[in-house]
């Protein structure tokens, strides 16, 4: 940490130039003016003894000011970490999930259209610069969404060609012989076409919302799917469990309206309700048991978690035709600039859906370049582990594809991932400095930028110091997620 302080203070320090606008000045006092501001940033003195005045001084809390605003960097930090954080956590964790799960299956669908098709949008992504993405997002996912919400005219050819290529997905993602591959891809492309249709013609984007029977469908599609992958369904105490709190949360819906509208609901309220339904699907798992109690416990919480995220999004949905209608939002929801619309004046579920639509674009930019690197990192992992001896030691001994993808593979082949995860964690404190720039986000990334055009050190080392020392805390951290994945070295540790 010291060194990289000493040598990013140096440098930044040769860099930039608190007196360039001051030297092309006309001022009759120019000299003055030198003077006083070189007396301010200790310009009079070395380098050397600028760095040991700025180190003692941060060491002790004190990170210096922006000396053009007069703003104590200590007071801008936390502002902007929370910004970079909310801006990069949802993309990061969307990113990863998405990454793994495509990655698996590329991999074990290798050679197939499907893994081609993967491999080359994957390369796609990678290549795209951010800047470039961002900017057609807020031309066509921004301008072109909120012209159509204001006018809606579908386009059948495009609605027919999305619902194909979704058949053609799921087709390749699921395999199968012919005769299953056609049925996957006539099923999943009529399914698709019949969604997307209900929402153009039935008024569901003027009035979206999820309801009840969505509720259901979703609980229960969530306890089979976490039951199959997690203990299958020949598990009929996890898979009975999952779906009692599947049911539960559905019995629950309308009293959790009732207390939604009496009560003002903040972020601590949200939590402490997702912590007792994670809470109830344990205690549904332990009451049912079975061969393994522990699997029960973890299909009903998982149920619960993901039951409860749709309570909660159905729920910030409800207050979407206020919100269109505001004269703040003037009939344009998908946002382009800023984290949040100034002046709104709302309450708790108008704040949430503002932030959304304020979030979505940078969030998908985010996604789309992450993705790729994660999707090629878990197929290549996958790939490795599924070579391995052990693996073909557990299909011999007639253990379930299942049991040998979930159990002893996909725990091995997120080793890789181990040593990227926690550090692209960590340092969302870091931010996204182009993101955030096209995006007008006031963030970390952005107070770097902006703090080096300004000519100011003090913002300027906080970040890189912070950042840095964050990424030292990441890497011990992968270490420790090496131990627990991996128990060969948690053994010789």
């Amino acid at each position: 940490m010291f060194l990289l302080s000493f040598v990013s203070y140096i440098m930044v320090d040769f860099a930039i130039d608190p007196l360039e606008d001051l030297r092309a000045s006309t001022s009759p006092n120019k000299e003055q003016l030198i003077a006083n501001r070189s007396a301010m940033l200790m310009l009079d003195k070395s380098p050397l003894e600028r760095y040991w005045s700025w180190l003692i001084g941060f060491v002790q809390g004190d990170f210096g000011i922006a000396w053009q605003t007069q703003q104590k960097v200590g007071d801008m930090l936390p502002n902007a970490i929370s910004t970079s954080v909310s801006l990069v956590l949802m993309a990061t964790v969307l990113a990863i999930i998405l990454g793994v799960i495509v990655g698996v299956v590329s991999a074990l669908r290798q050679y197939t259209g499907f893994d081609y098709a993967i491999t080359f949008v994957s390369f796609v992504l990678y290549s795209l610069p951010v800047f470039w993405v961002a900017v057609l997002l807020k031309q066509y996912l921004a301008i072109g969404l909120n012209d159509f919400l204001a006018k809606p005219e579908p386009n059948w050819l495009l609605v027919a060609a999305g619902s194909i290529l979704c058949g053609l997905f799921w087709m390749g993602a699921i395999g199968g012989k012919p005769g299953r591959l056609a049925l996957v891809f006539a099923s999943a492309t009529a399914a698709t076409f019949a969604v997307v249709v209900f929402i153009l013609i039935s008024g569901w984007l003027d009035h979206p919302s999820i309801g009840i029977v969505g509720l259901s469908v979703i609980a229960i599609a969530s306890a089979i799917v976490v039951t199959m992958l997690f203990a299958g369904l020949a598990n009929r105490r996890a898979l009975y469990s999952a779906l009692t709190v599947a049911a539960i949360g559905i019995a629950l819906y309308y009293p959790l309206q009732w207390y939604f509208y009496f009560f003002e609901m903040d972020w601590l309220y949200i939590f402490e309700l997702l912590g007792a339904a994670i809470l109830v699907g344990l205690g549904v798992g332990w009451l049912f048991g079975g061969p393994d109690r522990a699997v029960s416990m973890r299909g009903g919480a998982l149920t619960a978690l993901l039951t409860s995220v749709v309570v909660f999004v159905d729920r910030v949905l409800q207050v979407y035709p206020q919100y269109y209608a505001s004269g703040k939002i003037r009939g344009r929801p998908i946002a382009t600039i800023g984290a949040e619309t100034p002046s709104l004046h709302a309450d708790f579920w108008t704040t949430q859906l503002d932030r959304f639509t304020h979030i979505l674009l940078p969030t998908i930019a985010l996604v789309l370049i992450s993705f790729a690197s994660y999707t090629r990192y878990q197929r290549g992992s996958m790939l490795e582990v599924m070579s391995q001896d052990y693996i073909r030691t557990a299909r011999a001994k007639g253990l379930s594809e299942r049991v040998v993808i979930m159990r002893h593979a996909l725990r091995n082949a997120l080793m890789p991932l181990t040593a990227i995860v926690p550090i692209d964690f960590l340092t969302l404190i870091g931010g996204a400095i182009i993101t955030e720039t096209i995006f007008g986000w006031s963030g970390m990334g952005k107070l770097f930028n902006d703090a080096l055009k300004a000519a100011e050190i003090d913002p300027v080392m906080a970040y890189i110091v912070l950042v840095g020392g964050v990424t030292m805390l990441a890497n011990i951290l992968a270490d420790f997620c090496y131990g627990l994945l991996d128990p060969r070295i948690r053994v010789n540790a």
